[in-house]
């Protein structure tokens, strides 16, 4: 009997303030789905946000047959969701039961979402919005990537995916384990 190929999903949020449809391009381009593929993905579900469902449509017309064929995904969205997104991070924890292993969620830099995903223990790719107010998201996703909390990245993801893959091992010793000054001062003193 053959085993079922086992669902991951990678959940991409572009958050529900303002649009970023450049995330959403970048999603549904060719580097980030080779790069979903090679590393055993199954599904990829966009929240695209306000502004974002022309351009996922248009992919949708243009590509759906293709990208089941090309690279065995299951592509889904929708713009925004009245109850939150704890479910659709929650989709991406793994469950035996449903033969489904850990997947990956890609968001904007948002701090709501980011503790969203924190709570819920996945791996997060934290890409800022550069067309927001002096970039204000960057400076939030640099210091949580500095402390090992999420990965810091940029358009141009497919990069980001292989860091994601280390970055799953290493939440094993979640959380990061940082220090007080106080603490390292205490322990020097003993």
């Amino acid at each position: 009997m053959a085993s079922l190929k086992q669902v991951k999903l990678c959940f991409v949020t572009v958050g529900a303030t303002a649009p970023f449809n450049a995330l959403v391009s970048e999603v549904l381009g060719e580097p980030f789905l080779d790069a979903l593929k090679a590393n055993n993905y199954t599904d990829l579900r966009i929240q695209y946000g306000q502004m974002g469902q022309a351009l996922f449509q248009e992919f949708e017309q243009k590509n759906e047959p293709m990208v089941k064929e090309k690279y065995g995904l299951n592509v889904t969205g929708f713009d925004f969701n009245l109850a939150g997104l704890k479910g659709e991070m929650l989709a991406v924890k793994a469950d035996s039961d449903a033969n489904k292993v850990d997947g990956l969620v890609v968001s904007h830099a948002g701090s709501g979402t980011i503790l969203e995903v924190l709570r819920v223990g996945l791996p997060l790719i934290v890409v800022p919005n550069p067309q927001l107010l002096h970039n204000h998201q960057d400076e939030l996703a640099k210091q949580l990537a500095v402390n090992g909390y999420v990965i810091h990245g940029k358009l141009g993801l497919a990069e980001s995916m292989v860091e994601s893959e280390t970055f799953r091992q290493r939440m094993h010793e979640w959380p990061p384990k940082h220090q007080s000054r106080a603490c390292r001062q205490g322990a020097s003193s003993e």
